[in-house]
């Protein structure tokens, strides 16, 4: 059975737990790969899936039905004690991985046993919450195979990063907008702003090949003497330049992102809309700066968006979304299904929600657009 390795938020997204689902582009382990001589094969594991209840007395984990419950590894990414390491169902560690940078947020374990890593820079230079700035790929000794810096005042990767099937690297970037263009934008704060973008590196360069920025896709009914005025209801497709009255200025705070290789989209998590945003891949640079071109002829504009209708004034549709983490895609007999994380922020309760996504990516104003549940 071919896996994936999904995340769920812990510890206030400080800690995260790559499980499975169905996805055969990253197992956890499959039985033909090649593992590192210090794993042990999963299915040597002990299975005991005759009921409910612990089938070890000394296992911390407890077992409310073991029969629903198979034997792939977890991997932690475990940001706040800069630790990766990876466990089985009994919460024993089997393997622990020896960085050479802080965790950024995301680390991902590759069929080929490398170690994706969206790590910190020495000193990064924009210090929001998963703060990043260094691409790294190593082997299991901590060997780095290649690095990628990119951070500075003016621009910096963070939280999530993924590898193509083409075998670049996507990953988010933060940006810097001083204080005078983002006014002249259209933005009500009076302050520095760092919109998000989107990049897809070359490892085999270090050339940034690809890029999507939401500076280009704004809109805003602010002051109609500067850029971007408009009627904000009327465009779902654009961005509302001051939906978040974000103080230190990270108006967006993108957390993941997730590639579908089928439709050649793009799904970015927006922890601060409470929402995903979905994204052309198929178009050039160009014409992801504008608003034609494409599989979808949108440009960069969103194809479509998901989770709160009120970041684009929906009259329609019911928000689901409270600060949201990892659009994951399900594959197999669930493909067209995506699991994500909501915190519940405000709500004293988080949810996970298993959605069936449209067949055709429809976005409308004044149209319930929202997945079904």
């Amino acid at each position: 059975m071919n896996k994936k390795i999904w995340i769920m938020a812990l510890l206030s997204g400080l800690l995260f737990t790559y499980s499975c689902d169905k996805d055969s582009e990253n197992p956890v382990l499959e039985k033909d790969t090649e593992q590192p001589s210090d794993i042990p094969d999963p299915d040597g594991q002990d299975d005991d899936s005759s009921g409910d209840g612990n089938d070890a007395s000394d296992s911390p984990v407890e077992f409310l039905n073991r029969a629903l419950v198979d034997n792939n590894y977890i991997l932690i990414n475990n940001a706040a004690s800069n630790r990766v390491y990876l466990i089985n169902k009994q919460g024993e560690t089997l393997y622990e991985w020896p960085l050479n940078s802080n965790i950024g947020n995301d680390v991902v374990w590759l069929p080929d046993e490398r170690l994706l890593a969206s790590l910190e820079a020495e000193t990064p230079k924009i210090t929001f919450g998963g703060q990043g700035g260094k691409l790294q790929f190593t082997d299991k000794d901590g060997n780095v195979l290649w690095n990628f810096d990119y951070s500075s005042e003016e621009a910096e990767t963070h939280h999530d990063v993924e590898l193509l099937p083409n075998g670049n690297v996507i990953t988010l970037v933060w940006e810097k907008r001083a204080t005078d263009v983002a006014e002249n934008a259209g933005s009500d704060l009076g302050i520095d702003v760092y919109p998000e973008a989107v990049i897809e590196v070359n490892p085999e360069t270090n050339e940034i090949v690809w890029e999507w920025h939401a500076w280009d896709h704004l809109i805003q009914d602010h002051d109609d003497t500067k850029e971007n005025y408009g009627n904000v209801g009327e465009h779902p497709e654009l961005i509302d330049l001051n939906f978040v009255p974000q103080e230190d200025g990270d108006i967006m705070h993108a957390n993941a992102l997730t590639y579908d290789a089928v439709n050649d989209v793009i799904y970015i998590s927006v922890n601060f809309y409470h929402e995903v945003w979905v994204i052309d891949h198929s178009t050039t640079s160009e014409e992801a700066a504008g608003h034609t071109g494409g599989n979808f002829n949108k440009g960069g504009d969103l194809i479509y968006r998901f989770g709160n209708p009120e970041a684009y004034r929906n009259t329609a549709g019911t928000r689901l979304f409270y600060n949201n983490h990892y659009p994951n895609l399900l594959q197999g007999d669930d493909l067209g299904k995506m699991l994500i994380y909501s915190n519940g922020n405000g709500l004293d309760q988080s949810t996970v929600y298993e959605l069936r996504l449209p067949g055709s990516f429809s976005l409308l104003p004044d149209t319930d657009n929202e997945p079904e549940i």
